[in-house]
């Protein structure tokens, strides 16, 4: 069963399912007020993020490249992620830890 991931006006959705309808069924059924704006195959596991609770609804987003390489190398581990992401960038903890999140929210 392939993986969906659904951008609605609040929410990224990225769930199993058996076609298109299907994954348009899970938001209807779990968010029925939002709005459909994206749908895609994506091979990845399921989550969940609300784009209002981490205020993104309104800016315009900007991946990192270097976080996004860091994510890829490490399979998605978030740990190591930040750590590959501080020996590349020679950032500290905090700010490591924000770059490798907030990109894996944009579903690196």
């Amino acid at each position: 069963m392939p993986l969906f991931e659904i951008e609605t006006d609040a929410h990224i959705i990225i769930t199993w399912a058996e076609n298109e309808d299907a994954a348009r069924e899970v938001v209807d059924d779990a968010y029925p007020e939002d709005e459909l704006m994206r749908l895609t195959k994506r091979p990845r596991d399921s989550w969940v993020i609300s784009k209002g609770a981490l205020g993104l609804t309104d800016r315009t987003l900007d991946p990192c490249m270097t976080a996004r390489e860091c994510l890829s190398k490490s399979a998605g581990d978030k740990v190591n992620a930040i750590r590959l992401y501080r020996m590349e960038t020679g950032c500290d903890l905090e700010q490591a830890r924000i770059a490798i999140e907030s990109n894996m929210v944009m579903g690196w």
